[in-house]
């Protein structure tokens, strides 16, 4: 089969010769690629910054968000049939019986640190004509999202971020309780960037009902402007309204969501995060280009306001399931917005521009359908 793949002793990204999968164990399910979206993620493997093979391949096929539609299923798998779509997560636990976490099915808060991720580390992705995969790992997805479940997985982290900040602040009474009210009715929240995880995470804040602000560079009016405003969030360029100055416009600022992955502009927003406030890291900046910050006034602020800070990364079952019943959600309230998310789809030839060109638009996928 054909697969878009890293070579990190040859620092190439080509189309390898891929070997047919099949099943080894009654568990498993056989699946066709639909589509695979595109990544900040895949890009930077694709410098070779980090991303390794399985060992004894010298290549990592490439992808991670997918969507697929399975072909043929193990003897044991009765939750799945062939036809049905699905939507695989990433990581996989690590091996070890004392990772409390990985065995109770929380592979995302691994305690080892020896977890595996398709498409990322030490294990292929999903960026071929066809993949094996666990059952347990796979994702039912209904046919009416055929065309959106590829944003399941950048979704996932919105998901996991609002569940967390929800634990979070059960600290005090935050989360709105009053009947017939979605739990963010009466926050402020703050997006960091309007990326496609940024976006997805601003309409999962608009239908969780908080008066939601997408806050990034580019000054208006541009798409992404528009875009956002659609479906309910307001737009806020950083080039022309200071942190400071968001922070006096809007209000006490309960819950940002960053999704940016710059920290000068993420620490520069977490010093006017507001009372009782939580603040969700999502992004990975690359390695180096360290920042100086206001270190006394953030621990004063955190301490005297009672702030938390949190970091998500990758998800378990219960997101990806939110993500495509929100997708849903979506697709009921905002039709054309979350449509204009997907830029462009695009085949596998065509992997060279997306992966190591400059990057357009919003979301791009590559479909092998």
């Amino acid at each position: 089969m054909k697969a878009v793949a890293a070579l990190p002793s040859k620092r190439e990204v080509r189309l390898v010769d891929h070997p047919q999968p099949s099943l080894t164990a009654d568990t498993q399910v056989r699946v066709r690629s639909l589509d695979v979206g595109i990544c900040g993620t895949d890009r930077e493997i694709c410098t070779f910054v980090y991303g390794a093979p399985p060992r004894g391949d010298d290549y990592l096929v490439l992808g991670h968000e997918s969507l697929g539609q399975v072909v043929e299923v193990g003897s044991a798998v009765s939750a799945l049939k062939a036809g049905d779509l699905v939507v695989p997560s990433v990581r996989r636990p690590c091996p070890h019986a004392h990772c409390r976490p990985c065995r109770a099915g929380l592979q995302d808060f691994c305690a080892t640190g020896d977890f595996v991720e398709r498409g990322i580390n030490q294990v292929h992705g999903y960026m071929t004509e066809q993949y094996v995969e666990e059952a347990q790992y796979l994702n039912f997805v209904p046919a009416a999202l055929r065309d959106l479940a590829v944003l399941s997985e950048p979704l996932t982290i919105a998901e996991k971020g609002t569940t967390q900040a929800y634990k979070v602040q059960e600290r005090l009474p935050w989360a709105c309780t009053e009947p017939g009210k979605p739990k963010g009715h009466g926050l402020r929240a703050v997006v960091l960037g309007a990326g496609p995880i940024g976006i997805l995470g601003a309409m999962k804040l608009v239908v969780e009902g908080f008066d939601t602000y997408v806050y990034s560079r580019s000054a208006k009016p541009n798409p992404k402007a528009t875009l956002v405003e659609s479906f309910g969030a307001k737009y806020i360029s950083a080039k022309e309204v200071t942190p400071v100055q968001l922070a006096a416009q809007i209000g006490n600022i309960d819950l940002v969501y960053e999704a940016v992955g710059q920290s000068d502009a993420a620490f520069a927003v977490l010093e006017v995060l507001g009372l009782n406030g939580a603040f969700i890291f999502s992004g990975i900046p690359a390695p180096g280009g360290n920042i100086t910050v206001a270190g006394s006034q953030l621990m004063r602020n955190i301490v005297l306001k009672n702030q938390a800070v949190v970091g998500t990364v990758n998800a378990d079952r219960a997101a990806f399931e939110g993500a495509i019943r929100d997708l849903g959600e979506f697709q009921k309230r905002w039709p054309a917005a979350i449509n204009a998310l997907i830029t462009k789809r695009s085949q596998p030839e065509d992997f060279r521009e997306l992966l190591t060109g400059k990057a357009i638009g919003i979301k791009n996928v590559i479909s092998f359908a």
